[in-house]
């Protein structure tokens, strides 16, 4: 084989090389660019509704407050004896996972706004040394606490048999719902499962790195 021949079969060798190379380098690019976590109910353009709920400092927190965070929502209620301090208790390592980062908040709604005024959730929250200004437990108007659960949160009080009854139209659901910068639920996760926690701190990592 003379030289011209040898030439021309490496320039071609190399050549599909660079095509090879190009399409797994722009391949990358558009997975990058495209989001790691599925949006819930995208095509209906599903948004978390505007709030105004009390934190543990007594101080009046709304969506503003979380506008381009990243946020964890769970609900639970102070006296609870059955799920919530293991649920508590695993949000805490998430809480430790992130903490000191402004980009990410936690949302700990009671189901019993009777009882969990800010004093008492004040006290709740130092079991876990909360941050108020990051990890918020919330109180405020019944209705409203229940209606975000089901209509912005998307957590069901019809199918959660694991759940605890609160009152005839509200079960205490044991997930937690990731919400992300602009206000889309991301996904969900069992609070009582320590694969979910796992996965919930890798998914808001992924959701920090995400760029639209």
């Amino acid at each position: 084989m003379n030289n011209k021949k040898t030439g021309a079969i490496l320039l071609s060798f190399f050549m599909l090389l660079g095509v090879i190379f190009l399409g797994y380098y722009f391949k990358v690019i558009h997975e990058q660019k495209k989001n790691v976590l599925p949006i819930v109910y995208a095509e209906r353009n599903h948004h978390v509704a505007p709030f105004s709920f009390t934190n543990q400092d007594g101080k009046t927190i709304t969506q503003n407050d979380v506008k381009g965070k990243i946020y964890v929502a769970s609900y639970f209620f102070a006296t609870c004896k059955g799920i919530c301090p293991k649920m508590n208790e695993n949000m805490s390592k998430v809480y430790t996972a992130f903490r000191g980062n402004k980009d990410v908040m936690i949302l700990s709604h009671t189901v019993d706004p009777m009882k969990d005024s800010a004093p008492a959730l004040k006290a709740y929250s130092l079991r876990f040394d909360a941050d108020p200004n990051q990890w918020m437990f919330l109180t405020g108007d019944k209705k409203q606490l229940y209606d975000m659960a089901r209509y912005s949160y998307l957590l069901s009080a019809e199918d959660d048999t694991a759940g605890v009854k609160i009152e005839d139209d509200f079960i205490h659901d044991k997930h937690y719902t990731l919400v992300d910068r602009y206000g889309r639920v991301r996904g969900f996760y069992d609070g009582l499962e320590q694969s979910d926690i796992d996965k919930l701190i890798k998914d808001i990592n992924s959701l920090l790195q995400e760029k639209e």
